[in-house]
């Protein structure tokens, strides 16, 4: 898989403190902003930890269990003094601290429902087996699967932050026409059908997919640099994230 967007013409954007490293600061006090930070991560990204459960064996009720109970206890902060960030990546810390809870799980041997029936976040599991049944038959590792689920999660969210902003400069039919060239993107038709629909050149077109592009790849990195921890590791986790997308 290609991914124009995220070439090296894209200006660099800089780069703030994450909310991988605000994260990081509150396991060692009450801190608001990271709390909330490591709210919208774990709602943004629970399910490919729910496809990781069931490619382990798990059932889709004992999944949906484990899914919100690792919360409970993530959320509960234990699980930040579990390790440390693995190369800086919050995708890294999350699936070995998922790992060490599964296997204390299985030592304990819980077979009851677990959380006391509270859901520490508002996670729409209702499709989540929907969206299991999707996963490609072929015998990939349940970190493979962890590994694409996250690369998708975030191309969706990019995708879905892009259509914001042209919803809100009115432009929402322009993306809908041109969101196939990007990755992830539905419908496609070709530059002479989307000018001739539009009444405009061929060249009009093909400078509204450029912009298209470079606000898709600005809006990645900064996808990419809420989960990783220096500026260094956004190019790096991009191309981990085309390399897994590709396999």
């Amino acid at each position: 898989m290609t991914m124009a967007a995220a070439d090296a013409s894209t200006p660099a954007f800089g780069f703030q403190t994450t909310r991988w490293t605000v994260i990081l600061q509150a396991r060692d006090a009450d801190n608001t902003a990271g709390r909330e930070a490591l709210n919208c991560l774990c709602t943004n990204y629970w399910y490919p930890l729910y496809a990781f459960i069931r490619r382990q064996g798990a059932s889709a009720p004992e999944a949906e269990d484990l899914t919100q109970e690792f919360f409970r206890r993530f959320l509960e902060r234990d699980a930040l003094a579990w390790v440390h960030p693995a190369a800086g990546k919050f995708r890294s810390f999350l699936l070995a601290c998922l790992k060490n809870f599964l296997a204390h799980e299985r030592e304990r041997g819980q077979a009851q429902r677990r959380g006391g029936g509270v859901a520490p976040l508002p996670l729409e599991m209702g499709d989540a087996e929907t969206r299991f049944a999707r996963e490609p038959a072929d015998p990939v590792t349940p970190e493979l699967v962890f590994e694409r689920r996250w690369a998708f999660a975030v191309i969706e969210r990019t995708l879905d932050e892009l259509k914001r902003e042209y919803v809100r400069e009115e432009k929402a039919e322009l993306f809908e026409q041109l969101q196939g060239a990007l990755p992830g993107g539905r419908g496609a038709c070709s530059r002479s059908e989307l000018a001739a629909r539009r009444g405009v050149t061929v060249g009009a077109i093909d400078v509204a997919v450029h912009r298209l592009k470079r606000r898709f790849g600005a809006l990645l990195r900064e996808q990419v640099a809420q989960t990783v921890s220096s500026a260094e590791e956004v190019e790096e986790e991009i191309r981990h994230l085309i390399a897994v997308l590709g396999n």
